[in-house]
Formats: structure tokens, C-alpha cells, sequence
């Protein structure tokens, strides 16, 4: 029997030094790209092209391996470049330094008229009044200091793990969902979110101190452009495509994005979730509704079907799922013009289900895969996903021999 497999997704993570840096759910294990690095011996250089949080890249850089990350959220390129750099000792101490001098100039007294508060809407879903007050006044001091210095970044790391840690966010769903208990400010809480700040500086500091053993460079575009944005080529590819079941990567990090500046409105969510592969969010999901597929054709048996069987239910989902693969489609496409003879290639990648409609998703990722010219294609279970027991996690690989 298949397991969930909880070390195989970001839970496993969340105690790994610089990988716990920030959660992200979608995000994938360590214990996954290490061990295909482990199976194919030691790449001359590694690609990404849907790096998330950074996690192949930082496992490479801890390995002594070179590689390149592609990813097309600016608030996400920016974690990851702070995940892999290096940092010498005297930046560390600045960095526990800096939050202990802002903590000390926390005002008591202040209001919300007071202070500069993300436009984030709804935002009495996320935080109590009183919590918010104490968050963005640790936040007005930050801002305050000139130039994003390496103890910036990560004081504005710890910021964002204490932003999430005192909000209403839940995380017992398969993205993030809001407390719906009724909560109040205790007179404490001020002191205790303070000290938050300060700990997981401390915490950051002391893991950012091991050191990274080879170079990671990381380009903000757009997977489906490749050739355009990579000068070199690969040896192996580890990657994480966002999955088509409608799980927005900008729904779980809109508060960081809102807070450090990366977002300024609802609808600049939305037309970042339009650029990337999967997006669902605000005006993404109205553009679905008028968008027409073309003459590209997926090459795998029955995908139309599948396509009809969604679209009786929702003609919008129908769209949403038939577009998601033609942008895989052109991504792979893509990535065959990037990649040295003989590379190895591994997608991880879920299945989905739309009502009664089971999408073989790594069975399409297959087919595209041949349908593109890569040889040796298979797909192997990792892991149940959750307590639907159709849905699994699958590695598909493959080889390039160009």
C-alpha cells in the first residue's frame, strides 16, 4: 500500500536549515532531489525551471553542484537568491543586531491610522486589529533603514515567518484557509510577537551559517521561454511544475508580497497568476472563460475526452485544464532547445480530479515527453497525496539524447 509520505513534501523541510526558511505547500522534499542526484551520480549542471522556493538549487549548492533556477514570481526569485547566498559571519551578527534594535524601538501607542498597512483585501481575515498594529510597527521600522543590506533580507525573512505565525491562516487544508473560531488580543501578545521576531532571527542567523558549496543563479521569466532566457545548456533537469488542480501559488504568499511591496493590488495577483502555468487567481480565472485553445493539439489518447467531461460540468475548468497542458506543451518544447545530449530529465508531478474526471496527468506529461523527442519515458508512484484515493504524486522521467 502507497503511503502519504509526509518526508517526501515541504513538511520534511521545516527543520532543514535554510529549507524552512518559509513554507510553501506545493513546495517538494529535499529527499526527492537528493535522491535522484544520489541515482544518477553527480550532474555537471542542473536546471529548474519551476523553482519555487529554491529548493533544487540549495539542495545542489549544499551538494557542490552547479545550477540555474527559472521562476516567474519576483517575491519567490527573491527568497530563493537569499536561500543560497552566502553570508559571512559579520552579517549574521548584524542581522541579530538589527532585530533587537528594532524590537527596542516598537511603539506602544500607536494606532492603524499611524502606520502603512499592506493593501491587502480583507485584511481583518488575516489579522486581529491589535496584532496587525504590532506587525506593522515592527514592519515601519524595517522599512526605515536604507538599502537591503544582508541583514535586511533576513530580518524581513523572520518577518514574514511572524507575520503567518500570528494571522488567521490555517494550514489543515491542502493550500490555506482562515481560523473561523473567534480569537482576541491578550495584553501579552505585543511582547510575545516581538520576541517572535527576535527568535527566528536568531534561527535564520545560526542556519545561514553553514556554508554553500557552489554557485546557483536564478532567472526571473517564463518557463515556456527557455531558449530566450538561458545561454547554456543542461545535463539534468529537477523540477516541480505548479499541478492543474487550481491551487494558486499567489493565494499562499500574497501576504509576503503584499508586505515587502512585490504586490499593490488584486489585480496585479491576478495578472501574475495569468502570466504563470496554472494560475487561477482573480482575473486569471474571468480570462478562462473566452480563452480558445487554437490549433495546438495535445498528443495523448483521450485527452479531448477528458476535456469534454470537465467542460460539461464547468466549461471555465475545461478551459483552465486544456490550457495548463498546452503551456506544458510549449514549455517541454522549450526545454529540449536547453539541454546537452544525454541529460536526465524528472518531473514531479500530481494527478487531478475535476468532479467525476480523473486527469492522468503523468500520463499526459509522457506522452508530451515522446511527443517532443525524449527517449526512456516512465513514471514511477512517490506518494498518496491525500484522502481522495485516486490522487498520487509521480516522478516522470526521461532522457534527452539530443
Amino acid at each position: 500500500m502507497i503511503s502519504q509520505r509526509s518526508d517526501l513534501t515541504f513538511k520534511h523541510n521545516l527543520k532543514q536549515g535554510r529549507h524552512g526558511w518559509l513554507r510553501l505547500t506545493p513546495a517538494y522534499s529535499i529527499k526527492i532531489v537528493q535522491n535522484v542526484l544520489a541515482s544518477i551520480g553527480k550532474p555537471e549542471f542542473v536546471l529548474d525551471p519551476f523553482s519555487g522556493t529554491g529548493t533544487t538549487g540549495l539542495v545542489c549548492a549544499e551538494l557542490g553542484i552547479k545550477s540555474d533556477l527559472v521562476e516567474i514570481n519576483p517575491f519567490l526569485v527573491w527568497l530563493a537568491a537569499a536561500k543560497i547566498a552566502h553570508y559571512h559571519a559579520d552579517e549574521l551578527d548584524a542581522a541579530n543586531a538589527l532585530a533587537r534594535d528594532v524590537a527596542s524601538k516598537v511603539c506602544q501607542n500607536m494606532t492603524v491610522d499611524d502606520l502603512w498597512i499592506p493593501p491587502l483585501n480583507y485584511i481583518d481575515r488575516w489579522w486581529l486589529t491589535e496584532r496587525l498594529i504590532v506587525l506593522a510597527n515592527l514592519f515601519d521600522r524595517l522599512k526605515n533603514i536604507c538599502g537591503e543590506t544582508a541583514a535586511v533580507k533576513l530580518c524581513l525573512i523572520a518577518f514574514c515567518k511572524v507575520v503567518i505565525n500570528w494571522s488567521n491562516a490555517a494550514f489543515n487544508h491542502q493550500s490555506m484557509s482562515f481560523k473561523k473560531h473567534h480569537q482576541r488580543f491578550l495584553p501579552e501578545e505585543r511582547d510575545m510577537i516581538i520576541n517572535d521576531f527576535i527568535t527566528q532571527v536568531q534561527q535564520i542567523a545560526a542556519s545561514a551559517k553553514l556554508p554553500v558549496l557552489s554557485k546557483v543563479t536564478i532567472h526571473q521569466g517564463d518557463s515556456r521561454c527557455l531558449d530566450r532566457l538561458l545561454s547554456r545548456t543542461y545535463d539534468c533537469v529537477i523540477t516541480s511544475p505548479p499541478y492543474p488542480n487550481r491551487m494558486s501559488y499567489i493565494r499562499e504568499v500574497r501576504p509576503y508580497m503584499y508586505w515587502l511591496g512585490f504586490l499593490k493590488s488584486a489585480r496585479e495577483a491576478g495578472e501574475l497568476d495569468w502570466q504563470a502555468i496554472g494560475g487561477t487567481w482573480g482575473i486569471a480565472t474571468s480570462r478562462l472563460r473566452w480563452w480558445q485553445p487554437g490549433n495546438m493539439k495535445i498528443p495523448h489518447e483521450g485527452f479531448e475526452n477528458t476535456i469534454e467531461q470537465i467542460s460539461v460540468q464547468s466549461p471555465i475548468l475545461g478551459n483552465y485544464v486544456h490550457k495548463y497542458f498546452r503551456d506544458i506543451a510549449t514549455h517541454i518544447d522549450r526545454l529540449s532547445r536547453v539541454l546537452a545530449a544525454g541529460a536526465k530529465i524528472y518531473y514531479i508531478v500530481g494527478n487531478s480530479k475535476f468532479y467525476d474526471t480523473l486527469v492522468p496527468v503523468e500520463q499526459i506529461y509522457m506522452s508530451l515527453l515522446r511527443e517532443y523527442g525524449f527517449s526512456n519515458v516512465s513514471s514511477a508512484v512517490l506518494r498518496k497525496r491525500n484522502s481522495k484515493k485516486e490522487l498520487y504524486e509521480f516522478a516522470v522521467s526521461a532522457d534527452w539524447l539530443g
